[in-house]
């Protein structure tokens, strides 16, 4: 163990000394005031403690037993690394190359040695940090020059590391600027923006010298787990109670999951039945940049602040309003903000429930009625169920009754609506299958052992729900049980899918609660781990993993698939097969869905809101590809202008072709007037498929009469 402490010890002072020499080059004031707010963090016993047994649990549980090796160290080190500077606009390339004498040694730290170097490298990014922050006070003392041509490259990511302080210096002299410029793009004056700025700086410092040993140690953790997968996370005791009280419904908020992203805290997901779902302004990859508490208060610039502040921020007492400020997703830095206002409230089960309505099509002189089926996620009141409640709510109940309601409309087809839905209850997939199948198998798992187990219909009686023209709507955020749904019904060609390929999450986790195996004299507790154990496969023997269900049917989507879903997660567990099960499938759907597909492009080309979407999703693509903006007041003003004017002229475009009235402003529009361009798609396509049918019926003298 000593030997073991010196090689680190040595390492460190190596770093220091290197250190004295850049600070040097420092003001001396800001260099001064950096170090001497340095807090002293460290490793815990109990982390060690922990740190062995989550090894335990990694090599033993998770579905790939995975070898906690050298390897696994180098992957280790790199999530650290990004997860402290994924922008790489704080630490120096000097660091880096720090850092990497530890790359084959982490493996080794977490088994069972001191976790020392895992906060040396913490202590170096907290350094580089206040050497940051003071430097972008230094800046505050002078207005920036908004006239000079130049540009921010807001997105780092793939760029080198600096080299030196002075090129870290102007990385922030044009972020310092950046921020500024877009407070007065607003029209704020230089002494409002300089107090706002102070006061976001100032706050980061506030926060970064609040870091607790229990936060460190978690970013490590997690930078551990997530190298085996994604889905695997350590939640350290705090956010492990956190996470219980989500779970038990217990608190009053918006019904939105929330992370940490650079200096952002953005929406991670909408829970259904919550405020914010109910709402549905506020949208995943959403960034908030501010809170108020009321219509009328104060807005709390929140950028750069803890999650669990911006958490406690955003609760309060039940029918009280929060107001977000927010950068909605895909926006570019300084691209104006946006305000919402939600109600707090308790997510309740019966706000998650399925809803239907019926959606008209007309079509040859005819009006066809389309019915549709939203499901929000697959849910069962498991209370009321242990409680021998015969009326529990479940998903599979709730369809069936709105299936027979829809009918009894006299319904021509039926879309099942699983767009953002992300999963729930795997027994309500299995169950909403066997509406639409007779009985057989839905689902293959395969645990950590190799073994495979199969998930049926769990009504053995063989029988369906509904048995007319059918189809799913699905998008990026369909995942996990609704995957398992749309495969079913894909493999079993009882329907077809429409949209966007899904998420690509065929993953099983298991939750463990370490306090069940680490004793403490203390209460702070030891946290939980939730581990990836199994993978979903259909009954085809492919994997849902990664490559999601894909759509018969594509549809535009302005969810862009580069940048969400299982694919794009470099620990991302692979696609692979397992053997396909016995199953009874209907009729093969190649020749109906190639027909489908030439009448709905065919249909698409003279739709002006189609045509629409397409234009918003371009334009939206176009924005993202961006890595940079200027810093030049006048380009900046004159590409927002240029921006809404295009939008306002392809809203009018597509309002005069539908002889709609034009509108004067973007603020005109009613949400009424925003129509749900995806839905009216698949109902057209479900349209289509039940005229096939209808003609497949008839003689075949009267199938030929009218081709």
């Amino acid at each position: 163990m000593e030997n073991v402490l010196t090689k680190y010890e040595t390492r460190r002072l190596n770093w220091f000394a290197g250190l004295g020499l850049a600070i040097l080059a420092w003001p001396a004031l800001a260099t001064t005031t950096a170090l001497e707010k340095q807090s002293f963090l460290h490793p815990e016993q109990r982390h060690e403690n922990i740190g062995e047994l989550v090894t335990q649990f990694v090599q033993k549980s998770h579905y790939n037993h995975v070898a906690v090796d050298d390897a696994l160290s180098s992957e280790v080190l790199d999530l650290y690394i990004e997860s402290l500077d994924r922008n790489r606009m704080l630490l120096l390339q000097g660091d880096i190359e720090y850092f990497d004498s530890y790359r084959y040694e982490l493996d080794d730290i977490v088994k069972s040695k001191p976790l020392d170097p895992v906060f040396e490298m913490y202590e170096v990014y907290q350094t580089r940090m206040r050497e940051r922050l003071e430097y972008a006070l230094s800046l505050l003392e002078t207005e920036p020059d908004y006239s000079i041509d130049e540009s921010y490259q807001f997105d780092r990511s793939e760029q080198p590391w600096a080299q030196s302080s002075a090129e870290l210096d102007e990385i922030w002299r044009k972020r310092v600027k950046n921020d500024a410029l877009n407070l007065a793009l607003e029209e704020e004056p230089w002494e409002k923006i300089q107090e706002v700025l102070t006061k976001r700086y100032k706050g980061y410092l506030r926060r970064l010298n609040q870091t607790k040993n229990e936060d460190v140690f978690e970013r490590f953790m997690n930078s551990f787990v997530h190298a085996l997968d994604p889905h695997s996370s350590y939640l350290s005791p705090r956010n492990a109670e956190e996470y219980r009280m989500q779970m038990s419904l217990s608190y009053f908020g918006i019904g939105a999951s929330l992370q940490t992203e650079d200096e952002y805290v953005k929406i991670a997901g909408i829970i259904p039945g919550g405020p914010a779902a109910i709402d549905g302004s506020l949208q995943p990859e959403d960034r908030i940049t501010g809170v108020g508490q009321g219509l009328d208060a104060e807005i709390v610039d929140v950028i750069g602040w803890r999650l669990d502040d911006v958490v406690d921020l955003i609760r309060g007492p039940a029918d009280s309003v929060v107001r977000l400020e927010i950068i909605p997703a895909n926006s570019l830095p300084g691209s104006p903000k946006q305000f919402i206002d939600l109600t707090r409230g308790q997510v309740k089960l019966e706000e998650q429930a399925a809803k239907s309505e019926i959606v008209t099509v007309p079509r040859d002189g005819r009006e066809w009625s389309i019915g549709v089926i939203e499901v929000p996620s697959f849910y069962r009141d498991y209370r009321a169920l242990s409680n021998g409640d015969k009326n529990y709510t479940s998903t599979t109940k709730d369809v069936k009754r709105l299936i027979a309601e829809l009918e009894d409309e006299g319904i021509d087809g039926l879309v099942i609506d699983l767009r953002g839905n992300g999963g729930g209850h795997l027994t309500e997939a299995t169950a909403l299958s066997g509406l639409f199948i007779d009985n057989g198998p839905v689902v293959q798992l395969r645990n950590s052992n190799g073994r495979i187990s199969r998930l049926d219909d769990p009504d053995p009686v063989a029988r369906v729900a509904y048995n007319g023209p059918l189809a799913v709507l699905v998008d990026r955020y369909s995942a996990s049980a609704s995957e398992i749904f749309a495969a079913a019904i894909q493999d079993y060609a009882r329907g077809v899918i429409i949209g966007q390929q899904t998420f690509g999450k065929g993953t099983v986790q298991n939750l463990y609660s370490l306090d069940q195996y680490l004793r403490s004299n203390d209460d702070k507790g030891f946290g939980q781990l939730t581990l990836t154990i199994g993978k979903y496969y259909r009954v085809t023997g492919e994997s849902t993993q990664h490559r999601g269900v894909n759509p018969d049917i594509a549809l535009p989507s302005h969810i862009n698939a580069d940048l969400i879903g299982e694919s794009v997660r470099d620990t991302a567990l692979p696609w692979d097969t397992v053997a396909t099960t016995r199953f009874r499938a209907g009729k093969p759907l190649a020749s109906t869905i190639e027909s489908l597909t030439v009448s709905h492009t065919e249909r698409a080309k003279n739709d002006p809101n189609f045509q629409f979407q397409i234009e918003l999703i371009e334009a939206a693509e176009e924005m993202t590809a961006q890595k940079t903006v200027s810093l030049s007041k006048e380009k900046r003003r004159s590409k927002h202008e240029q921006d809404l004017q295009r939008r306002l002229d392809r809203e009018n475009q597509r309002r005069t072709a539908l002889n709609l009235e034009p509108v004067e402003s973007l603020d005109d529009i009613e949400p009424d007037d925003i129509p749900d361009i995806l839905l009216d798609q698949a109902a057209g396509i479900v349209t289509d498929l039940a005229t096939l049918r209808e003609i497949g019926m008839k003689p075949p003298q009267a199938a030929q009469a009218n081709p």
